[in-house]
Order: structure tokens, then C-alpha cells, then sequence
């Protein structure tokens, strides 16, 4: 089985801090190879993988703003479909643009919706319903007018997360600086419950930051150390006492979720989106509707055994099952597509 795995270029694939879709794809791409799938990996040139890499757009241009988007994210999409010949099965995860090339060859495109940014983006989606096949990231975020071929939840690489039998002694937000996040409720909540606060992420908006999160920052009750990479992230994550997700939005995933958890910290988030399919309350974290009732969860935290946040995410969200649970959806759509003719 020959796979065209296609990565964003907003970032490298892995990132080194941010970016949450090249970090699956990465992930995914190194499960899928251990496996023994021949995967060619279209993503930027300073990629790392095991797999056959290809790259068009030298960095990502997030990283390197004098590089345009949408020109390197056209001369990138095209690289692939271009060559789709190569591969059984195309893997798209850069949202709905590689849709409108998929009438255009005959390999089978798998599109994986890493959320909908807005309704505006619907009519593409919906418009090669009948020929392209959806993969959705949870339950909670699938468009009632399109059919899925599955549901696979994301994976980590759990050898990444180390376990922290003990609680620490501050709470933690960790992801974007925006209200989508639900940072300013992140220090709500730990000013309520007489904790200090921990918070590491990009600053996605910075006027938000300058009115609702940067006055609270004193450097002693609220601390804010930026962008975390992996060893720091792993740090934070595991000796902190509770995660504190207050989304402000109907979150596709929540990674940062399933990474404190494997690191045996329970998460304390609102009660949107995925969040449900990921959080058993009371078992491995809180769901919570409000900030008084999570500041009541977080005197309530040692109820959660911290080995029980680890043991879920061994059985339910590795990237080794992610890959198998991917494997077995090509397969699928080999078989699928070979009976209908259309290779």
C-alpha cells in the first residue's frame, strides 16, 4: 500500500512548538511506517520523517514570512495530485482546498476534517460528498450533510509523556492565547481557587492578550512562559496539578487534553465539543459548565487517581492505534473503490 500523505505548511512537519495538524500528521506518518506502509510525506523541506519526504515550500510560512501562503500552499496541493498516480490512496489533511483537485485524477482522496474554521466552508465539503471520503475527529464534530467513512480520534506518542504519580501545586493553560481557549477564564478560575496559574501557548491574538490576559500576568499568582516544544511541554504537563481547559467553542480535539492526561493530570474542562468523548467525569478529570463550577472541581482533583488519566490514553489514544484504526479505513476504501471501478 502506497500512501501520499499530504501535511499542512504553516509549520514543519513535526513543529517545533505550535501546530497542532502538522503534529498529527507527523505522528500518524511515523505510526503508519513502523507498520511497515509506504508513505511519501508532502510537507516542508525542513520536515522530519522516517517516511519518503517531498517537499515544495522550503519552511513553513508561519515560521518564514517573507514565503506566501496561498502561492507555496497551491505549488504544495498540486505537487501531490500531480503525481497522484504514484499512490493507492491520498491522504488529504490540509483542510477543503485539495478537495477541489480530487475530480481530477482517480486515485481515492481520504480527507480528514480537522474542524470547519467557519460555514463559509461547507459548500466545498458538501459539493464532493459523493466522491471524496470523510474521516472525522470526533463524534461531536460532524456536518450533519455529509457522510463519513469514519471516526478515528487523534493519537499521541505516549513514550513523549512521562508519567507524574504526584500532583503538583499550580494549574496549567496550555494552548492559544485567544477566548476561544478560554484563557481569561483560565485565570478566573486559579485566582478563585487560590492557585498559581501556569500558562504556555502562541499568542494567537494579541489585542486579547493585551486587554484580558497580560494585566493578570505578575510573573508570582500568574505566570505565562510562551510557546512550549516538546521536553518543556512535557514538564508542565506533568507536574502540574490540574489542566484547565474552559473552551469558549465546540473544540474538533482537544491534543493538549489527552497529553496532560498522559501525563496523569486530570483535565478540568467546559462541557463543548469533543470534550465528553475524551473526559469521563470524575474518572480522569471534570466536565463543568461554568467557572464556579470548575473552581469547585479543582478542590475536588484528588478524587481523580492519576494512574486512571494515564490508562486511557494507553487504550484509547496512542498513535499506534490511530495508525491501525487509519489502516483499516484504507483498506476499506481500496476495496470500496476497486469494486466500484473507479481505479
Amino acid at each position: 500500500m502506497k500512501i501520499g500523505m499530504l501535511s499542512p505548511i504553516a509549520w514543519r512537519t513535526p513543529p517545533r512548538h505550535y501546530g497542532p495538524w502538522e503534529n498529527v500528521v507527523s505522528l500518524l506518518t511515523e505510526a503508519l511506517v513502523k507498520r511497515g506502509i509506504d508513505v511519501t510525506l508532502f510537507a516542508t523541506g525542513d520536515s522530519l520523517t522516517s517516511a519518503r519526504l517531498r517537499a515544495i515550500c522550503k519552511k513553513g510560512y508561519e515560521e518564514d514570512r517573507s514565503i506566501e501562503p496561498k502561492i507555496w500552499e497551491c505549488l504544495h496541493i498540486s505537487e501531490v495530485f500531480e503525481h497522484a498516480g504514484e499512490f493507492d490512496l491520498i491522504h488529504n489533511n490540509f483542510d477543503f482546498l485539495p478537495l477541489t483537485y480530487s475530480g481530477l485524477i482517480s486515485t481515492p482522496v481520504i480527507t480528514t476534517i480537522h474542524g470547519f474554521s467557519s460555514p463559509k466552508i461547507y459548500p466545498v465539503y458538501q459539493k464532493y460528498n459523493d466522491t471524496a471520503f470523510y474521516v472525522s475527529i470526533s463524534k461531536a464534530d460532524r456536518l450533519n450533510s455529509l457522510d463519513y467513512v469514519a471516526n478515528v480520534y487523534h493519537g499521541i506518542d505516549i513514550s513523549q509523556f512521562t508519567f507524574q504519580p504526584r500532583p503538583g501545586e499550580y494549574l496549567l493553560f496550555f494552548g492559544r492565547i485567544h477566548i476561544d481557549k478560554g484563557a481569561g477564564e483560565a485565570i478566573e478560575i486559579a485566582k478563585k481557587s487560590g492557585m498559581k496559574l501556569i500558562m504556555a501557548g502562541i499568542i494567537q491574538n494579541s489585542q486579547y492578550y493585551e486587554k484580558n490576559i497580560r494585566p493578570f500576568i505578575d510573573g508570582r499568582s500568574v505566570i505565562y512562559v510562551g510557546s512550549a516544544g516538546p521536553e518543556k511541554r512535557d514538564s508542565l504537563l506533568g507536574n502540574a496539578y490540574a489542566l484547565l481547559h474552559p473552551i469558549n467553542f465546540n473544540e474538533p480535539f482537544g491534543l493538549s487534553v489527552v497529553e496532560s492526561m498522559a501525563c496523569g493530570t486530570p483535565v478540568i474542562a467546559f462541557n463543548r465539543g469533543s470534550m465528553p468523548e475524551l473526559i469521563s467525569h470524575g474518572h480522569n478529570g471534570f466536565l463543568v459548565q461554568t467557572v464556579d463550577e470548575a473552581v469547585a472541581a479543582v478542590h475536588d482533583i484528588p478524587m481523580i487517581k492519576r494512574s486512571a488519566c494515564r490508562r486511557v490514553v494507553e487504550e484509547r489514544f496512542t498513535a499506534d492505534r490511530m495508525a491501525k484504526d487509519y489502516i483499516d479505513v484504507y483498506r476499506r476504501i481500496l476495496k470500496m473503490t476497486r469494486l466500484e471501478g473507479h481505479r
